[in-house]
């Protein structure tokens, strides 16, 4: 686990330096320079691009993770018997299969935004590129985190990508350039990640697209092109939370859209976690999977599952203490003010998703993935009817509602599978330990603002540090005290002799 822990908290530390250049970029900049137009229009097409994208793929990254076991090797010629080639070219094939259905489908998807949203259908043909761009980062960073190297990559996608597109908002919002040269400015940066991603995979070693055609026999051939065409079929699990922006573009236009992008931009932050812990721990399930140890598979499940729930839930309630002065402070923030319950509810679903994600990883890489498809049927589906239903209901806040909802049902089959199939669950009592905590916490903060704050009368922003700093200690000390994890109690234990230890090594 030492690879894992060194790993996780770098991509963790490049997640959150990205954090902090998106909450800039995106409530300082965005809503400064872009109208509520423009902002839903940069959401839709890097949303519709990742979509794409993500099918474009046809399974590979999926296959990367859980087949790379297999290729690994330190001695091969090609490194690791040619992986990296396959990784390329299946997604060289889907890329193909995407241009030819755009080309051919152009007009009937055009049309579904030409009333509500033409700005969408005057940038649609910058498409392709986009979602070529968008590929190869992903395939690139995959790659990197079998090699047990993400670090690089996810500066490169959380802080490459924003600093680019933070120039492309300062040119366009300063009259620099225009309209035009922006959105290709934007759709750029996806490019720029693509090569710098190219480039760290380069640099590990042994870089080349040869395939090692003599190491798989038919069998295993066979066994991997099912698994990666079959995965293709899954992808849909991630891209959910894009189905609300292309939703709401079609059928309210691109304002709205706008909103609901700064107030997914807050709840966004919930799940920062889980991108680098997720990236890193699924690599770890392949091997134990391959080795049919569920009890290792139980135990990771177990971890990862805790320690997300409880790192989700913190954020989301820092983020809901803090939401009026947030609004309050960044310009034009009355223009945003009604995406406040987007952020709590879509806030909601990215806890849960976090928290029980790992379930899906164990089953993908099971000999029972192929049940997958009908889960992930049933949740793209459940997605597409619960956003046409409740967006008529309910505006921008029935995007966030359909996709919780669609999370919720998702789970609860999912849990239920695996339970059934592999005897795996990733339930414990600190996760109820950490429900009564919270809810302790927002009583607290309900008392608090009814009671201290009129009292306090301290100004807007030193109100809120105050505020912040007196719950979430709460919350730490409550999480220790009750000892909702041991492996957080252990390290917090041993932290006053590890700055020790370096201290003196100094």
């Amino acid at each position: 686990m030492g690879v894992i822990a060194r790993q996780s908290i770098k991509g963790a530390l490049a997640n959150y330096l990205g954090v902090a250049i998106g909450f800039f970029v995106s409530f300082f900049v965005l809503t400064r320079y872009l109208t509520q137009e423009e902002i839903g229009l940069t959401r839709v097409m890097v949303d519709a691009a990742l979509l794409f994208s993500s099918l474009a793929q046809l399974g590979a990254n999926a296959s990367i993770v859980r087949f790379f076991p297999w290729f690994k090797s330190s001695t091969s010629n090609p490194p690791n018997h040619g992986m990296l080639g396959w990784s390329v070219l299946l997604p060289l094939a889907g890329f193909v299969l995407f241009a030819v259905a755009f080309l051919v489908f152009r007009e009937p998807l055009l049309g579904i935004y030409a009333k509500n949203a033409p700005l969408v259908a005057d940038y649609f043909y910058l498409m392709p590129m986009l979602t070529f761009f968008a590929l190869y980062t992903t395939v690139f960073e995959t790659y990197s985190s079998v090699l047990l190297r993400i670090t690089v990559p996810k500066l490169v996608r959380e802080v490459g990508i924003r600093l680019f597109n933070l120039a492309a908002y300062l040119l366009y919002g300063c009259g620099l350039i225009s309209l035009d040269m922006f959105v290709w400015m934007f759709c750029g940066s996806y490019g720029l990640a693509m090569v710098l991603n190219l480039c760290y995979v380069a640099s590990l070693g042994g870089f080349t697209l040869r395939v090692d055609r003599g190491f798989l026999d038919r069998r295993k051939v066979g066994e991997i092109l099912r698994y990666t065409l079959f995965m293709t079929a899954t992808v849909l699990a991630g891209n959910i939370p894009m189905f609300n922006s292309l939703f709401l573009g079609a059928k309210t236009g691109l304002a709205l859209t706008g909103v609901y992008t700064i107030a997914s931009y807050i709840a966004n932050v919930v799940e920062v976690p889980y991108r680098s812990l997720g990236a890193i721990s699924r690599p770890v399930i392949a091997t134990a999977m391959k080795e049919d140890n569920l009890g290792e598979v139980n135990r990771l499940g177990r971890q990862v599952s805790l320690h997300q729930f409880m790192v989700s839930l913190a954020i989301l309630y820092v983020i809901a203490i803090n939401l009026d002065v947030l609004f309050e402070l960044i310009p034009n923030g009355q223009n945003y003010r009604q995406g406040i319950v987007v952020v709590l509810v879509l806030g909601g679903a990215k806890a849960l998703n976090s928290t029980l994600s790992v379930g899906t990883d164990i089953l993908n890489y099971s000999r029972h993935y192929s049940w997958s498809l009908l889960l992930i049927g049933v949740l793209t589906l459940s997605a597409l009817l619960f956003n046409d239903w409740f967006i008529g209901l309910f505006g921008i806040n029935g995007a966030a509602l359909a996709t919780l909802c669609a999370y919720l049902l998702y789970f609860t089959l999912l849990y239920a599978l695996l339970w059934r199939k592999l005897k795996v669950h990733v339930f414990g009592w600190g996760q109820l330990k950490m429900v009564a905590v919270m809810a302790a916490l927002v009583g607290v903060y309900g008392l608090w603002t009814a009671y201290l704050d009129p009292l306090l009368g301290m100004g807007l922003i030193v109100g809120a540090v105050v505020r912040t700093l007196v719950l979430g200690g709460l919350l730490l000390a409550a999480v220790l005290a009750w000892k909702v994890s041991p492996t957080v109690n252990a390290m917090v234990e041993t932290l006053p002799a590890r700055l020790k230890k370096k201290g003196g090594g100094r």
